[in-house]
């Protein structure tokens, strides 16, 4: 095959290439390997995958042979390394406390439009929303339990404490990654799939579990003052001749009533910040600095909604109407991204992370807030994926000029 002439014309600079015959070991070995130890020290490391839809990103990063290890995906290869290490320092840990015990955490989502899938829990859709915290919070259907409390579940993560454990959540929660219609592949991811890898404890997970119970614990007591404090305040309200609301002479605002159910909620606030308190004493106190480690894997979704519908001389397929619009959430999506990497790489003073549902997502894991010696700490690689087919050198060459930016600036 002749060099596309478009390499005449731009040059790109770039960590590392591979050929078309390098292997996803040999990916692994150079990109991800170097990055593990960061995790293994309570890190966060990134890695996207960005590229044209049918240029290789679901195959680098997911891999389709689950038997043979030295063909897995970078998301299975680098669960095997993190679980053998994590094992070693299970045998080298002297203490009977099973609650000690580490592994690893899968959460899989995928992210379309405004709104979040879980794949580990029956694809729920989950409401991406910015809390009082700052942070990002993904959260499941509201559930009505018993005695009016309400649990709002976070993303599911399910405990892997082999390698068996997890490949069985993993391809379960494939099976649930969505596929649609693209201008070039009829069977392409239309969202964004991420794929979080965390370094956990049995103690860990039940501590955070605690939290979601004292949660749903709160939430009735919470609405119980607010009504209170209603309906004490409309009785001691009546309407004037004119329509207003002015003071009733005849009621005095039981406010005897109201301190007490704020006093509960106060209360049952408490309880919900000292779980809070120990899930961090549980990190503070766990020996390991590994925990609360992360790898975090995006499988963007493919950049050709990202460029004009030029950029290919494949046949296309007309999308459908949702399909289109998805498009056009995909673009926004792409866009932000380049701009908030471009910022971190400039060290702006303001990194625009509230321009898309994705980069919201992604906000916690740029900066890193993990509980280890490596607290705050993150770094992060971006894989692009090309083409040799001649009918795509305009999409290889896009996404070429996509990935560059994110190294003008140095490190992100």
């Amino acid at each position: 095959m002749q060099p596309f002439s478009v390499f005449v014309r731009w040059r790109h600079a770039f960590t590392q290439t591979f050929e078309a015959t390098a292997t996803n070991r040999t990916v692994f070995e150079s990109v991800i390997a170097p990055i593990l130890p960061l995790v293994l020290n309570g890190g966060t490391s990134n890695v996207f995958a960005y590229g044209h839809s049918g240029s290789g990103k679901s195959h680098t990063i997911i891999g389709y042979d689950f038997e043979h290890t030295g063909q897995y995906g970078l998301c299975l290869a680098a669960a095997q390394h993190l679980l053998d290490a994590l094992h070693t320092l299970n045998l080298n840990t002297k203490t009977i406390d099973k609650t000690s015990h580490l592994g690893l955490g899968l959460r899989m989502y995928e992210l379309r439009g405004n709104e979040a899938f879980d794949l580990l829990n029956s694809h729920i859709k989950c409401h991406i929303r910015e809390g009082g915290d700052g942070k990002t919070h993904l959260r499941g259907e509201t559930e009505v339990l018993e005695h009016g409390r309400v649990r709002v579940r976070p993303i599911a993560t399910k405990a892997c404490w082999s390698l068996d454990d997890f490949l069985a959540h993993f391809r379960g929660g494939l099976a649930r990654h969505a596929t649609g219609t693209s201008t070039v592949h009829d069977l392409s991811s239309r969202t964004h799939a991420v794929l979080e890898v965390e370094d956990v404890s049995r103690a860990l997970l039940a501590a955070r579990e605690a939290v979601v119970g004292r949660e749903s614990e709160f939430v009735p007591v919470a609405k119980r003052a607010t009504d209170v404090y209603l309906e004490e305040t409309m009785k001691g309200l009546v309407k004037d001749e004119t329509g207003k609301y002015v003071p009733n002479p005849d009621y005095r605002v039981d406010q005897t009533r109201i301190d007490e159910a704020e006093a509960r909620k106060a209360e049952f606030l408490g309880y919900v910040e000292d779980a809070v308190r120990t899930v961090e004493e549980v990190m503070r106190k766990a020996g390991h600095v590994c925990l609360g480690g992360k790898l975090v894997l995006v499988d963007l979704a493919g950049s050709e909604f990202y460029h004009d519908k030029n950029t290919t001389t494949v046949p296309q397929l007309k999308p459908s109407p949702k399909e289109q619009r998805e498009g056009r959430q995909i673009n926004s999506d792409l866009l932000a991204l380049k701009e908030v990497i471009r910022a971190r790489a400039a060290r702006a003073a303001r990194i625009p992370y509230r321009s898309s549902p994705l980069t919201m997502v992604l906000r916690e894991h740029f900066q890193g807030t993990a509980g280890g010696d490596e607290k705050g700490c993150s770094c992060s690689r971006m894989i692009l994926t090309v083409s040799p087919a001649l009918g795509q050198a305009a999409a290889t060459t896009n996404t070429l000029k996509y990935g560059k930016f994110g190294w003008d600036g140095g490190s992100w």
